[in-house]
């Protein structure tokens, strides 16, 4: 990851609507929420769920797919670990203290 796709997606989750569609979809699992779902579940008009899906669709951080006439979304996992990993790999290592009191694990390889 790079600085620029980790603030693309720091930016895209800026916003409490996104952050509570992501959540919810994160709290769904694999099997990812329909729109219509997530539009009951947050009362969020159609409109502007589609305009912040559009958003975190193009930060990489959800993906969506057509089952019949039926959209649904999914949390892109690998997307959200890669921007935790890259938020964190170098947790301490500026540190004069021993890395071994780091609060995060600093097993993480960074790349």
């Amino acid at each position: 990851m790079n600085i620029e796709t980790a603030a693309s997606q720091m930016e895209a989750l800026g916003k409490p609507k996104r952050l509570d569609i992501y959540r919810a979809l994160i709290r769904a699992g694999k099997e990812g929420l329909s729109v219509g779902a997530l539009q009951d579940k947050l009362g969020i008009p159609g409109s502007t769920l589609s305009h912040h899906l559009k958003t975190l669709m193009i930060a990489d951080l959800i993906t969506q797919e057509r089952q019949a006439t039926t959209l649904i979304c999914r949390a892109n996992y690998t997307s959200v670990q890669q921007l935790v990993d890259y938020l964190v790999c170098e947790c301490c290592i500026d540190s004069s203290q021993d890395n071994a009191d780091c609060e995060i694990d600093a097993s993480l390889t960074c790349s």
